[in-house]
């Protein structure tokens, strides 16, 4: 029977029950997805790139505009004082002078006084359709569209950062909870130990002493055990707070197999190709030779046509008509500071070609890295696994020894507590071993 409680303290089921729900990793994640909120300020930024994108699209389409006055002066705009008698010609003169009343000819000698356009009203419609803009509407389009694009790998960094947080978490409250899982096997194995005990001294056959030690053990195990609750109900409640769950009474359900690195390694020459981060600083190359493209776009000349329909009364009289129209507009004194604005652009586009060169090798030293990291904490769960089954045995050899009394309760009982710190380093050393995938996991882009 203590054979069996021992081989229990860390069996390779990692099952953990509670009373309330039971979630595995995969939900775990889902939910953090769901309830995190750098996840959604993320999300916003995609959906406003989105419609970035859109808005640029527009600027192929013609320029509609429609404009309307209507206005009331105290005085005419446009005012004139004629002189008729500079105005008619002489020999018209003469002939007016028979044929028209001597009164009305000397109203001609005065000025008269004409104005117009006091009030009045117009109204216009324009479309305008651009036929040339030196590349800026196209590579304008190609830009935001590059925004797009950073706006979701954006959002895939937020989200691997996200789903790291949660890993960790619930590796961690897996640890805990095995820990627990050992601790109550221990109980159970000291108080058998101490029944034994409590009978040998009653029956004179072993000291006071010995049943003792068994108790302060048990104090000692007793203390251990709230420590790992308080850590479990901390570990829960941070769990549950970062994904949203509606309670810290739920378990966690995982696969305990340990899957050998070699079967991981992934080729990193290929690798680095799928990285969010290099695909970053992909997208930061573009963006800066869309943008040069844009600040010689804007220095060079822009071709647009048109159509429009007017109307106006400024003559007391209704006047309506169509035209038709091209205009042809060449930046001159722009070239000045133009030609320093394309200097910076192209002074731009080469520092992220060089800054995607070495961070790619970055990139790549942090996979080797993270899959060092990975081949080790390979070989501590090994040799945690070794050092349990050399416990284990320790421990058994301890107990026969005792119970032939050829060994003293402090050599079983220390025994006992190396055989729980095997199993207590095994399931560090399993816990670690999955935070290094995640590691390399994320490192590789998967």
């Amino acid at each position: 029977m203590k054979r069996l409680i021992l081989l229990a303290l860390c069996a390779a089921s990692f099952t953990l029950s509670q009373a309330g729900g039971t979630y595995d990793l995969a939900q775990i994640l889902d939910s953090a997805r769901s309830h995190n909120i750098a996840l959604r300020t993320a999300r916003y930024d995609v959906e406003a790139a989105q419609q970035q994108r859109k808005e640029a699209f527009t600027k192929y389409f013609p320029n509609v505009s429609a404009t309307g006055l209507w206005f009331k002066a105290n005085k005419g705009m446009a005012q004139i004082s004629i002189d008729p008698s500079q105005v008619i010609p002489s020999e018209l003169s003469m002939m007016l002078t028979q044929i028209v009343p001597p009164e009305a000819l000397a109203s001609l000698a005065n000025p008269i006084d004409v104005s117009m356009m006091k009030k009045g009203s117009i109204a216009s419609v324009m479309a305008v359709q651009p036929v040339f803009a030196g590349g800026q509407i196209v590579n304008g389009n190609r830009l935001a569209k590059v925004g797009e694009d950073v706006s979701r790998l954006r959002l895939k960094l937020s989200e691997n950062e996200v789903e790291k947080t949660a890993e960790q978490y619930f590796w961690q409250l897996a640890s805990l909870q095995e820990k627990m899982k050992t601790v109550e096997a221990v109980e159970n194995l000291l108080q058998g130990i101490r029944n034994d005990v409590d009978v040998a001294v009653k029956a004179g056959v072993a000291m006071r002493n010995d049943l003792l030690q068994v108790q302060l053990r048990q104090n000692e195990v007793a203390s251990q055990k709230l420590k790992l609750q308080n850590g479990l109900s901390l570990v829960r409640m941070l769990l549950s707070q970062y994904c949203g769950l509606r309670d810290t009474t739920f378990a966690i359900s995982y696969n305990a197999e340990v899957i050998p690195p070699k079967a991981l390694r992934q080729n990193h020459d290929l690798a680095v190709l799928n990285t969010a981060e290099y695909q970053l600083l992909g997208k930061q190359v573009e963006a800066t030779a869309l943008q040069e493209k844009m600040a010689v776009g804007k220095n060079l000349p822009s071709v647009a046509v048109g159509a429009g329909y007017n109307y106006h009364n400024l003559l007391e009289k209704d006047h309506s008509f169509g035209m038709v129209f091209a205009t042809v507009s060449i930046p001159i004194s722009d070239w000045w500071g133009g030609s320093h604005a394309i200097s910076r652009s192209k002074i731009a586009h080469r520092k992220a070609q060089e800054q995607l060169a070495d961070n790619t090798q970055l990139l790549m030293i942090g996979m080797q890295n993270a899959w060092n990291g990975v081949e080790e904490s390979y070989s501590q769960l090994q040799l945690a696994q070794l050092s349990i089954e050399q416990a284990s045995e320790n421990l058994r050899l301890n107990q026969d020894y005792y119970h032939a009394g050829i060994s003293k309760m402090s050599d079983l009982l220390e025994a006992q507590m190396l055989y729980q710190q095997a199993c207590d380093q095994r399931t560090d050393a399993f816990a670690a071993y999955q935070n290094k995938l995640l590691e390399y996991r994320l490192a590789v882009g998967q």
